[in-house]
């Protein structure tokens, strides 16, 4: 755990103000929700709740059938960061925060589909040193919210993303979706 130096009083309604500059760094918004942990030591920890983290054992399943009918590396992200890999060295996208090009196709609510040339970077690493490879982002929406996508990556510059892959990456995201409003 690390220290941040804030300490801050609870008011009367027991409520707390976590700081704008933590805030910002964790991305967290208001409306986020918040997963409550205690300690035996007394110790309370906030960690942003994912709904899509809920169900991680069944992203990677559900990642590595889109691995072997595609061909395609096959990621489902959260809000925030990559959960489930396959297809390509686990290591490099597991875990990693998303990047802000990523966020923005959140934000249209549209899949995307790129071609090399007007492809995103996945992460905010973005492994700038590799080509990025012709891609296909589906957001996940659940009661009407964006939380997470289902992306296909190509192995190789010469592939495009046919009509088939877009298919197959939105029918993933809808049914991701459609399992958080279970």
């Amino acid at each position: 755990m690390k220290a941040t130096g804030v300490v801050r009083r609870i008011d009367d309604l027991g409520r707390i103000v976590i700081p704008k500059e933590i805030r910002r760094t964790l991305r967290i918004k208001e409306g986020d929700p918040l997963e409550i942990f205690t300690e035996k030591e007394g110790d309370i920890i906030l960690k942003k709740y994912s709904p899509i983290g809920e169900l991680s054992n069944f992203a990677t399943e559900y990642v590595e059938s889109l691995n072997k009918i595609t061909g395609h590396i096959s990621i489902i992200t959260d809000r925030d960061t990559v959960i489930a890999v396959s297809g390509t060295s686990k290591k490099d996208l597991l875990e990693q925060k998303i990047s802000s090009d990523l966020e923005k196709i959140f934000n249209t609510r549209q899949r995307f589909v790129g071609d090399g040339s007007n492809s995103v970077f996945i992460t905010e690493k973005g492994n700038k040193d590799k080509e990025i490879k012709p891609q296909v982002i589906c957001p996940i929406i659940s009661d009407g919210d964006v939380i997470g996508s289902v992306v296909l990556i190509s192995k190789d510059d010469s592939t495009k993303m046919e009509k088939t892959e877009e298919e197959v990456a939105s029918v993933a995201a809808t049914f991701l979706g459609s399992q958080m409003e279970i």
